[in-house]
This record gives C-alpha cells, structure tokens and sequence, in this order.
C-alpha cells in the first residue's frame, strides 16, 4: 500500500494519539492514524483506571498547579499547568462517555475505565472522519528537501508486511513513552521508535534524566500470562508492607526504598476487586498466608518526564512539521522532575493531543507539499540481520531495569553503563537489520538502546537529587541546577542546560545556556 495522501498523520493511537486525530479533524483537516497494534485496544491505558485532572478555575484548580509544581522540583512552568487544567476541564465538560467519581479520594479528578476510555476516544475518532490504520507500524519519517516533515513509512504486520507510505502536511508522534520492555501492562509497545524516528530527522530531547519511574506489580510464581488476558498485573495497591508486617508510609516511595535495601515487600489485598483478587490466586501471586509479594517495575518515560523537546505552544517539535503529544513529549513543562502526579498524565495526554492535532492541521493548510520527499535513514533497517535483537536488547535491560541502575544512580554506574551502551551503538546502528517481523524487532532494539544511552548521558550530567532523579553521590537537590536539560545526538549524544525559562503569556520562551 503506498500513496496515501492526508493532511495529519498521526503515529500512535493511545489516548494522545486519538485526541490530537479529533482535534485535528475537527479543525477540517484529513486525518490519518497508524498504530503498531490496535488503536484503542493496546498500551499502558487499557488496564486499570485511568485519571485526569477535571478542574474548575478557582482555589482547587490553584492548589493543585501549585502543588504539581512543587512535586515538580520547581521545573514546571504554572502558565502551562494552567493551560492543561482549562483545556482538561472544557474537554471533559463535553463527554459523553461515564466517569465517576470515587468519594474519600482526589476530588480534582474524573475518572474512567481505561479500556472504555480508549473504546469511546476511537469511536469519536471513526465518527469524525478519521482513517485508523491498526497493525501499521511507522519504521522511518519522510522529509522534504529543506528537512520539513511530510509523512511516515512503514510495514503492514497483517498484511504480508508489505511497505506502506503516507504523505502529509504534518505528522504528530504520539507513540508513547519507552519502558524497556519491563513486563509493565500493556507497556510491550511502548519501545521509543517514535523518538528515535524524530531525533534521526533532527529534534532534541528533553527531561531525558527524568526516565526512572518504576511501579509495583505481583510477583507470578507461575508462567507469567500474556498482558491482552493480564488484568492483576496493573493493580494499584492501597496499602503496602515490609517482611514485618509494618505498614509503609509514603507507599511507593518507600516500598521501592525497601525493596532496593533487599526486603521484600507485600501488597494489602483489601481493596483489590473479587475478580482480579481470583486471577491472582489462580496465577500463585498469593502466598500461603495470604500476602501478594510486589516486584519493582521500571516504568521508564511512560510515568517520567523525558521525550521531544516542545518549541511552542501547539507541541510543535524543533523540526518543521513534527509535533509531539501524550507520554512522547517532554513533560518537564509541567510535571517537572516528578513521576506519577494523580490526573496531571491523563490530563496532559488530552491537553497535548488537542494542542498538536490543531497545530499540525493549522500547519498542513500552510504548507506546500509538492516537494520532493525522501526517507531519513535509520538506526537496524538494513536489509540482513548480522546482530541477533535479543542481544541488543539485553544488554539495554541490564542497564535499565535494576534499581541499582536507574532508582540509585551514581555517576561510576552510569559511566559505567554509557561505556557499554556507546560501544553496542555502532554494531547496533548498521548491523541490525532484517525484513518483515524482523526489520520490526530490529528498530525496536535500536530505539531501546537509543533511548538508554540519551536517558544515560542526561542523568550523568545532572549532579543532584531532584524528583525521580536520584543521584547517591549527590543526594540534595541544589538551587544552581534549577535547569532543564536538552539533549540528542546518535553517533555522539551531546547534552545541554538551560535555565527553566520564564513563562510570557504560558509560552515557551528561548532558554537561556546555564553556566557550567
């Protein structure tokens, strides 16, 4: 299948992907979405509840910008947590889907069953005109001769994996965040091809230090299931313990604290619904008196802050006609350099899908597109396979997944892991490879190691603790680092600080270069 001419392609159909393909097709335009798997029935979303922030202007809406920017390190920027709040709350006013409110919990946010959420984002979608493409993954973005974004290319999986080429006026990479392939649920598509695909055209990266969010899932003492059929694995815990049966104060924090000191730690049951409470013992998740053990998951971008750098306000990229949206771009202008921040995600996922679709719609009406488009080349898309994937790509998990690598950093284990990383890179770059199923195994190991090494070179150059960033050799948070850092590069990863620009009007203003 080639040929297809649109105005927006979006790559990534998760909950950014789908509201940046309605804002976008409401704004007038044609709208192309492509998905890995299938749009509305895959990612982290699908499992459990999914929240976002539903705030009315007001002291609510205030208390919780400023309590968000505060979690943040002082990183955020208040316009735009401003600016997600309002576009979270007139969106929200408007949906026709059921959310509830749960009573004794976080007033400030709606919430849905993710997997219905999805269901009724890609119904909206169908109905407003969007073509959704499922099983389509993007290898490769399409630039014209000045470098300006106009499409994607890649393979059909249930389609003999034949090549598929889509022109645009602009793409939005809504492909979520990287999670490295942990076991988290629905976290299996989650590999970085997106930002990959967007530093080979030339974008930078930001909050790349920011990607060691972990989670807790239980520990299956029997052959761990598929995630389609996974519904215990993404259970959140209302209660955690250590060996002791002390309650945990903090929760997760110190549950993962406890769990880096060795100590096993166990999950209260007592608020975990009958059915996945039945799944769990079916799968010997609980023990013999009663106790779910919980294991740390890394979680990586998805529940971090790093991906594409934001240029303005419509999550335009630093290259012309590329946008970001959701868990792929950069959220240190609103989350900081913190994880998980109640209904902040959801809402942001919205908030930047809305913002990118119009954006890009608005820039599709504005360009010429008769250009001539070419491929840029990429990282394990050569024709044979001389490297084995699975090598890459355990490599990439030895210096990701533990938490003596990414919950405590020091800087001998990260120059340590960058030292391997970078020596993997070039083999990784021109000797992956291969055709159909394997061409997607090849870029998906190279993206992992992408992401690994920028996530590396960031977190070594930032010497404090701030948020999920935790430095042992530096364990205070210091004022001269209230800096954001930008980074990018494939061959020689460079990274850069700026100072956290002030906000004009909720508009990213240029950074300022922080003395070294």
């Amino acid at each position: 299948m080639t040929g297809i001419e649109t105005d927006v392609l979006i790559l990534g159909g998760g909950p950014a992907g789908l509201w940046a393909a309605v804002s976008a097709a409401a704004a007038g335009a044609r709208v192309v979405l492509v998905d890995k798997s299938r749009c509305g029935s895959s990612g982290p979303t699908v499992y459990g509840t999914t929240l976002l922030w539903d705030l009315a202007p007001g002291p609510d809406r205030a208390d919780a910008v400023d309590s968000a920017f505060t979690a943040g390190g002082g990183l955020g920027d208040r316009a735009w947590l401003h600016r997600v709040a309002d576009e979270s709350h007139r969106r929200l006013q408007t949906w026709s889907g059921t959310r509830h409110r749960v009573p004794d919990r976080d007033a400030t946010c709606a919430r849905f069953d993710g997997a219905s959420y999805l269901r009724r984002l890609r119904r909206g979608a169908l109905e407003a005109g969007v073509r959704i493409l499922d099983h389509h993954p993007a290898l490769q973005l399409l630039v014209d001769p000045a470098g300006t974004v106009v499409g994607a290319a890649g393979i059909q999986r249930h389609n003999k994996f034949r090549p598929w080429t889509i022109r645009a006026g602009a793409v939005v990479i809504a492909t979520g965040g990287c999670a490295f392939l942990s076991g988290g649920a629905g976290t299996e598509v989650n590999t970085g091809e997106g930002l990959l695909m967007a530093v080979e055209a030339g974008a930078e990266l930001a909050g790349m230090e920011f990607s060691s969010a972990y989670g807790l899932a239980p520990v299956l003492s029997r052959v761990q299931p598929h995630p389609v059929v996974a519904p215990g694995l993404s259970v959140h815990f209302a209660a955690l313990y250590d060996e002791a049966g002390t309650e945990l104060p903090g929760r997760y924090p110190a549950a993962l604290t406890a769990i880096a000191d060795g100590r096993r730690v166990f999950a209260s049951l007592h608020e975990v619904p009958d059915t996945v409470r039945h799944w769990l013992s079916r799968h010997g998740a609980i023990d013999a008196a009663g106790r779910l053990p919980v294991r740390a998951v890394l979680e990586g971008t998805i529940r971090g802050a790093g991906g594409l750098a934001l240029a303005d306000r419509a999550c335009a990229t630093s290259v012309r006609g590329l946008f970001a949206a959701g868990d792929a771009a950069g959220r240190e202008v609103v989350a900081g350099a913190a994880g998980r921040i109640g209904g902040l995600r959801g809402a942001w996922a919205l908030a930047s899908g809305s913002w990118a679709g119009a954006g890009a719609a608005a820039f599709a009406r504005a360009t010429d597109r008769t250009a001539f488009a070419r491929a840029v080349p990429g990282a394990g898309l050569g024709p044979h396979a001389h490297i084995d994937p699975r090598s890459v790509i355990g490599l990439v998990q030895e210096h990701t997944l533990p938490l003596r690598r990414s919950y405590r950093r020091s800087a001998g284990s990260l120059a340590d892991s960058i030292a391997e990383l970078d020596a993997m890179w070039p083999g990784a770059q021109f000797e992956l490879g291969g055709i159909g199923v394997g061409q997607v195994r090849a870029r998906q190991a190279a993206a992992l190691l992408a992401v690994a090494r920028w996530a590396g070179y960031s977190a070594l150059e930032r010497t404090e603790s701030r948020g999920i960033h935790r430095r042992i050799d530096h364990p205070d948070a210091r004022s001269d680092w209230r800096v954001r850092l930008r980074c990018g590069g494939l061959d020689d990863v460079w990274v850069r600080r700026e100072q956290a620009p002030q906000p004009r009007d909720g508009e990213l203003t240029a950074g300022t270069p922080a003395a070294v």
